[in-house]
């Protein structure tokens, strides 16, 4: 079985985790929403994976909704004490899988509610407050008003950790003026670098940065030079572009998602992919690539 330890730790929050976890997203039917086809191959999915080795699992009551989390309820409560489930709230979806903003202090408390009802929590270990100024990508805004209400929920004892989600470098540093921000997820990927700046500034002060990708996953990154690469290491170009990433920063934590046992075991596999340096520097060069394009 693959050696997930082998990718490091880091710290998130008050608990060291494994820099491999798992993304429940795809978990729930297509285009995140309702049921999935087989709810038991996500129950299988789910305790592969904690069998594997993994204690980060991201989800948010929005996939489905509800239905992630339920699925994750069903497969592993009670939790394993070395857990750590981090969530996410400030959406909703309409009855055509539309994605709402939802960021009033009545709906962001509505939402950790649900997490913690659909989960079996009393206590939710991270939240992160995903920006929808911007649905499609980060967008200037204000967030204080969202911070101010998960900082009181954090009070009430409903929230243990606060992190941020699809946000700007201004919206983070207006966060961390407030409160401890632990960990921020935006899009990334070695094709999307736009926060590579970014990333070297949350690593100095300790911060994880957990990359997400677009819908459908990898596909901006299908590209001849990933694939060569790939097939001289003998490995697949998703399990590539997560070696890179585990090579970019050490506090890079990924939560690499799917429906499927195999491809689970693919993903954390990646753990051990080592990346020369020949192959490392044709890495580097997809995003100019991407660029020119």
């Amino acid at each position: 079985m693959t050696d997930i330890s082998k990718a490091g730790t880091f710290k998130l929050g008050d608990r060291t985790v494994k820099r491999l976890g798992y993304g429940a997203m795809q978990l729930a039917g297509p285009g995140v929403f309702g049921p999935p086809k087989d709810r038991d191959a996500a129950v299988a999915v789910l305790r592969e994976a904690i069998a594997s080795g993994v204690d980060h699992i991201d989800t948010s009551d929005f996939y489905g909704p509800h239905v992630t989390n339920q699925i994750i309820r069903e497969a592993l409560h009670p939790y394993p004490a070395n857990l750590t489930i981090v969530t996410k709230v400030s959406a909703r979806r309409g009855v055509d899988a539309s994605w709402i903003p939802a960021m009033s202090p009545q709906e962001l408390t509505q939402a950790v509610h649900d997490n913690l009802r659909n989960l079996g929590l009393e206590i939710l270990d991270v939240v992160n407050l995903r920006s929808m100024h911007g649905i499609h990508g980060p967008a200037e805004g204000s967030l204080e008003p969202q911070l101010n209400t998960l900082a009181e929920l954090q009070r009430q004892g409903l929230i243990r950790h606060i992190g941020m989600s699809n946000v700007t470098s201004a919206q983070i540093a207006q966060g961390r003026s407030m409160i401890d921000i632990v960990c921020v997820q935006n899009q990334y990927n070695i094709a999307h670098r736009d926060d590579d700046a970014l990333i070297d500034e949350l690593a100095a002060a300790g911060i994880a940065y957990v990359p997400f990708f677009p819908l459908g996953g990898f596909t901006p990154l299908q590209s001849d030079t990933l694939a060569n690469v790939a097939r001289k290491l003998g490995a697949t170009p998703m399990q590539v572009a997560l070696a890179w990433l585990l090579r970019r920063a050490p506090n890079i934590l990924l939560i690499p998602g799917t429906s499927s046992v195999g491809h689970l075991r693919e993903n954390l596999a990646a753990a051990e992919l080592e990346l020369p340096a020949d192959a490392l520097a044709v890495l580097n060069g997809i995003a100019d690539e991407k660029a020119a394009a």
